[in-house]
C-alpha cells in the first residue's frame, strides 16, 4: 500500500468530470509513478482512496503532463466545505495489486 499526504490548491480543469482537482506535488508523483504499472486499470488511471478532512471517497488519480491530478468529487467538497482556490490537505491511498 502507498499512502501519501500533501497540500495543494483546488483547481478547475476542463478535463473529465468532476472538474475540481488537486495537483500531486512532484516528489509524491514520482512515488505514484513507481507503482503505476502494477495498479493502473488503463489510460494511466490509478485507483485510490482520497481523504480530505474527515471525508473519504474512492476515485482514480488522473495522469496529466507527466504528473497526476486528484479529483475531488462534489460530495467530498460539500461535506468539507471546499471551494475552488482553497488549499486542502489530501491523503491518497493506493492499494497494492
Amino acid at each position: 500500500m502507498l499512502e501519501l499526504t500533501f497540500s495543494g490548491e483546488v483547481v478547475h480543469w476542463r478535463g473529465p468530470a468532476p472538474f475540481h482537482f488537486v495537483e500531486v506535488p512532484p516528489d509524491e508523483a514520482e512515488d505514484i509513478h513507481a507503482v503505476a504499472g502494477a495498479v493502473t486499470y488503463g489510460w494511466g488511471m490509478i485507483p485510490a482512496t482520497v481523504t480530505v478532512g474527515g471525508t473519504s471517497m474512492t476515485t482514480a488519480v488522473f495522469p496529466r503532463d507527466g504528473g497526476y491530478m486528484v479529483p475531488l468529487k462534489v460530495a467530498l467538497r460539500r461535506a468539507e466545505e471546499v471551494e475552488l482556490g482553497d488549499v486542502v490537505t489530501v491523503t491518497v491511498t493506493i492499494a497494492s495489486p
